[in-house]
């Protein structure tokens, strides 16, 4: 008869684990383990604050790696204010590639104007943004026509006096 009483507790402990009334060894070690999964689910827990949005865009630009991308793109919007509004009007970006921001000009004047103040333009570029990479800028003259095209262009050097 020792025998059937030692198997009667086992019995009602596995009928009432099966019931969920008693937790079984594994469900318990499952529970500590799920415990600390739980503990960043806790409304008051650390870092639970709220965030703003500008903080929640900034984290998700910085993850996915567009801030250089949008510091060439503000660069190029507020290009008025870093350059000022007189020379924003007769030179503007064109490209920027490799740390070289190449800037056209509206004549060959204001391109060696702003060459003689490339040093004053790349220190505020670099300091009011420096993730987008400008290390240098290049000015150039406006775009001359070219007599160097078409189906009837001979090699050489061309008319000589085209503009008098």
């Amino acid at each position: 008869m020792s025998d059937e009483t030692a198997a009667v507790p086992e019995t009602i402990g596995t009928y009432l684990r099966l019931r969920g009334l008693e937790p079984s060894p594994r469900a318990a070690r499952r529970r500590r383990k799920r415990g600390s999964d739980d503990e960043d689910k806790q409304p008051f827990a650390p870092g639970r604050d709220p965030k703003g949005v500008g903080d929640v865009l900034a984290d998700l630009t910085k993850q996915s790696g567009w801030d250089s991308q949008l510091a060439r793109e503000d660069l190029v919007l507020q290009w008025t204010d870093v350059a000022g509004e007189e020379t924003a009007r007769h030179a503007h970006p064109v490209a920027l590639a490799d740390g070289l921001l190449t800037v056209q000009c509206d004549s060959t004047a204001w391109a060696k104007n702003l060459q003689l103040m490339r040093g004053e333009i790349v220190t505020q570029l670099m300091r009011r943004f420096p993730d987008a990479g400008v290390t240098n800028v290049r000015f150039v003259g406006p775009d001359v026509p070219s007599w160097k095209w078409g189906p009837r262009a001979v090699p050489g050097r061309g008319p000589r006096d085209t503009y008098g």
